[in-house]
């Protein structure tokens, strides 16, 4: 499987297919397809336009929204239809139809008129499910046990008449929960609900039973474990302490049947029976302990008899607002299995098995052996030379954390843990016997099976050189080890949210995977993290108060402000903007109430950035209150622009003024006499032309002094988690993209490389790869933005936000001979490819309806421009605009497009 992936990242593109006719595909509900749960009053509906045919564009749409499959067939909008709507949008529709009930399920389609104003045929079916719309639907009540223990077992019987029709459960189990149905797991998600503040919001799931209930006697079943809702260290790792309380669970299940009536059962009450069940240890950073001889059999099954088993307790205090996971976050679930790719004999009781790759696993394993006897796994992201493993990096010199399996019979028994994943590429097992002396048991099979989340992947990318690829991949990997409930910074050793990625990074993983939805419940974590003070912590959630700049820092919270208003350009939704704007400006309040004569210091600086001492970590070349304060600027400078865009036209021309007055503070204090700023380093002058910080008399100065920096440090890096974006596109701003290239394409010195020659298969936490941090860390992924944004080109236009208005500006960096990339936006499929040769400069793109694009092809004046091999001239779908920085600007209508420049004679 993993040789198929790397080849998938390496490979040119295949060619999208050829659309014959125009048509609308690609339907969602909130961001998602069919999705199960929507607590929103007035879901938002998108679908994409698709046609080859040049300049298709929609003129106006329908859409039928339908109470059955079968109304929608005979083209009965009986819940909606929006009658012919004159209009472009495609994205984020809002439903405006008959109020919907709880548990309530509905088919929709959509049509569209083209540029011919002749309508499509309808799109495919796609359906929605409400989540429990309003909180007094709400027949469950929150239970827990009446003692504590490490794990808890949670079971109803109920009946189902006859003529079911449909059945929904609606559920939630803090920390996380697995739910069955008369024995069968319901659902493919794992670690549920999601990780969230919990005494401030809770997610709950919507499952749809149907398949899993029979007429008569039925059961349900739910098992409970700690998570993130509680740690604690013991004799095992953990990062931190702290607890929401007991284990809770509340659940109702909804029946319908085919006469139209309905019923609830299954609501969580004092008539729920609990036991403690066989999970003996669950945390988060500890590991799972499973001993399968305390598993009584047939316990989530009709029949079983339940009478030694205590009651269920009502919860007196009461939980965060539930919301449902469907509006919230993409679930958690088994994306691939990776099979071992060697074994190695530590001694008859202990091998050390290597999986090839770095990522987020849960292991499944089959064990032979007598009852009783122990299989223990412990993961690692290296070895020590004599192969065995090293736990540095995972943070094992503060304790151990492992899986382990306790067998019930003599016979063959397969496991899967429920409640600990972890970031690893080695697992060493112990066998352990039944009792001293003992027979080993013996591990039979072993698959690392890869848990992240189900964002759909949504672009492919490729290059006439190799490492390019491999680098490429080497982040990929550290992505989607990290995306999980929320944006991780490691899968191992903190599993904690820190939000300078989600706006760092968060560009680049918007071309990698669909994660609209993980940005929007990231917002979400940062307002319920808030403090009293208008602070925005530095992790969201926050379980753990850090002290000092670890807990409050300038270039972290300033995602608070950031991440709406890259969710706004990569989407056009301007929903955040308006749902956190009290958020942004008190947390704008709380910076400005940092600031000692306009500087702000409470920062953590350039982290990890390249500097003298012998390992990376604090800030060595730019300290905290240069890029805190420039950050100060920056967060100005963009709520500006976003009151000015939701109409608070008071604040906008505050904000603007507030902006001037820190960068003129700035200015005073780290602008240089040669031009330069601050240290002079290649984060402080990198952020200085990015952000607009630089004068514009010292801009050209300031960038021959980056460069020369690179070039000087025989094209080294020296920017870390913070500066290195900034390094990376005000490179490509100024049109040197090719030092970026020499930059990067390079092992010899720290950087992707680097890692690569060391052996890492996922990003590292340090430039060096060093054995003291954490090798599964995409803190320094900003290269992939760059690979899709500004080598391959293709970006949204801020005129047209949402790739309303695309830009391709391709950066060929010298000897690279070709680069290709597709990325899906929320509007359609956007593919370019080029390729510079001596032959010349061609490009290759195709645009989806019902947008329009820039294209900057390099090109002097006296050069000759053709597209399909006819010299271009202005005509109906495309138009020059002129000549710009040694390029030819052409804008086109959507379709396919083949350019070529051919260099002056």
């Amino acid at each position: 499987m993993r040789s198929i992936l790397l080849a998938a990242a390496t490979l040119a593109l295949l060619p999208l297919p050829t659309l014959a006719e125009y048509r609308v595909e690609r339907l969602r509900c909130e961001y998602a397809a069919d999705p199960l749960g929507v607590d929103v009053e007035r879901p938002r509906l998108t679908w994409n336009v698709a046609s080859d045919e040049r300049g298709e564009r929609q003129t106006a749409y329908q859409v039928l929204v339908s109470s059955s499959a079968e109304r929608l067939a005979r083209d009965e909008g009986d819940l909606w239809d929006s009658g012919r709507v004159e209009s472009d949008q495609t994205v984020l529709v809002p439903y405006e139809g008959d109020k919907l009930a709880t548990s309530q399920k509905v088919w929709w389609k959509a049509r569209s008129w083209d540029a011919q104003e002749q309508p499509s045929s309808w799109s495919e079916p796609a359906t929605w499910t409400m989540g429990v719309v309003d909180s007094d639907d709400w027949r469950g009540e929150w239970i827990v046990a009446p003692w504590q223990t490490e794990s808890v077992l949670m079971r109803k019987g109920f009946k189902v008449r006859s003529g079911l029709k449909r059945a929904t459960a609606h559920v939630s189990g803090l920390g996380q929960f697995e739910m069955t149905l008369n024995g069968e797991k319901s659902g493919d998600a794992l670690l549920s609900p999601g990780w969230t503040r919990y005494n401030r919001t809770a997610l709950y799931e919507t499952h749809d039973v149907t398949p899993l209930l029979v007429e008569g006697e039925n059961a349900v079943g739910l098992v409970l474990g700690d998570g993130m809702y509680h740690t604690e260290r013991r004799n095992r790792f953990s990062k931190f302490q702290g607890t929401f309380g007991p284990q809770r669970a509340i659940m109702q299940i909804e029946l319908e049947y085919e006469d139209g009536t309905k019923e609830v059962v299954a609501a969580t009450d004092e008539t729920w029976t609990v036991s403690p069940g066989p999970i003996t240890f669950n945390d988060i950073f500890g590991g799972e302990d499973y001993d399968a001889r305390r598993l009584e059999k047939g316990w989530d099954t009709a029949g079983f008899d339940d009478k030694h088993w205590d009651h269920a307790v009502l919860l007196v205090r009461p939980g965060g607002t539930l919301r449902g996971l469907a509006s919230s976050a993409p679930k958690i679930a088994a994306i691939e299995s990776i099979a071992p790719v060697a074994t190695r004999r530590m001694s008859d009781s202990q091998d050390v098995v290597d999986l090839g790759q770095n990522a987020s696993y849960m292991p499944r394993l089959t064990v032979s052996g007598t009852a009783g006897s122990t299989v223990r796994l412990t993961h690692a992201e290296v070895v020590h030379p004599d192969g065995s493993i090293n736990r540095r990096t995972c943070g094992g010199n503060r304790g151990p954390a492992y899986w382990q399996y306790t067998k019930a019979t003599d016979q063959p028994e397969t496991y899967f843990p429920k409640f600990f994943y972890a970031g690893c590429r080695y697992l060493q097992v112990d066998k352990l016997p039944a009792e001293e002396g003992g027979a080993l048991p013996s591990l039979d099979k072993l698959e690392g099976v890869v848990v992240h989340t189900t964002s759909e992947r949504t672009a492919e990318f490729a290059t006439a050189n190799e490492l390019m690829g491999r680098i490429r991949t080497l982040v990929l990997w550290a992505q989607r080890s990290n995306l999980v409930s929320v944006l991780t910074d490691c899968p191992h050793r903190e599993k904690l949210g820190w939000l300078e990625q989600y706006h760092l990074n968060g560009p680049g993983v918007r071309y990698e995977f669909d994660a609209s939805r993980m940005f929007i419940k990231g917002m979400r974590d940062m307002a319920d993290a808030q403090h009293d003070s208008g602070l925005v912590p530095n992790i969201a959630p926050e379980y753990v108060q850090f002290p000092g700049t670890f807990q409050a820092a300038a270039e972290w919270g300033a995602a608070a402000i950031l991440v709406p208003w890259q969710h706004y350009q990569a989407t056009g939704d301007d929903q955040l903007l308006r749902d956190y704007y009290d958020v942004m400006k008190d947390y704008f309040a709380y910076i400005e109430s940092k600031a000692v004569d306009g500087v702000v210091s409470e920062g953590l600086g350039d982290w990890y950035d390249l500097g003298p001492a012998e390992r990376p970590g604090h800030a060595q070349l730019t300290q905290p209150p240069i890029t805190a304060t420039a950050f100060y600027y920056y967060d100005a400078k963009i709520l500006a622009q976003i009151a000015e865009l939701i109409d608070e036209e008071q604040d906008a021309a505050t904000y603007t003024e507030k902006a001037a007055e820190v960068r003129q503070t700035w200015l005073d204090e780290y602008r240089n006499d040669d031009g330069t700023y601050a240290t002079g380093s290649q984060c402080s002058n990198a952020i200085a032309l990015w952000m607009g910080l630089a004068e514009e008399e010292d801009r050209e100065k300031c960038f021959a002094a980056l460069v020369d920096d690179v070039r000087d440090r025989g094209y080294a890096m020296t920017a870390g988690d913070v500066g290195f974006r900034y390094l990376l596109q005000a490179l490509a701003d100024g049109g040197r993209s090719d030092v970026v290239y020499q930059m990067i394409n390079q092992d010899e010195r720290p950087g992707y490389g680097y890692m690569l020659k060391q052996g890492a298969t996922s990003l590292t936490e340090a430039w060096d790869a060093n054995h003291k941090a954490s090798h599964n860390h995409f803190m320094l992924g900003h290269v992939t933005e760059w690979f899709y944004k500004d080598l391959v080109g293709i970006a949204s236009d801020p005129e047209g936000p949402g790739y309303k208005r695309i830009t391709i500006r391709p950066n060929p960096p010298g000897d690279l001979e070709w680069a290709e990339a597709t990325h899906q936006s929320i509007r359609g499929p956007i593919r370019v490819r080029w390729e510079d040769t001596e032959s010349g400069f061609r490009l290759e793109a195709r645009v989806p309806a019902n947008t329009t694009a820039t294209i900057y092809l390099p090109a002097s004046p006296d050069d000759t421009v053709t597209e399909r091999g006819a010299p271009v001239e202005n005509g109906e779908h495309v138009r020059f605009i002129g000549h710009e920085e040694g390029r030819a600007v052409y804008e086109i209508d959507s379709g396919s497009y083949e350019f070529a420049v051919h260099a002056a004679q």
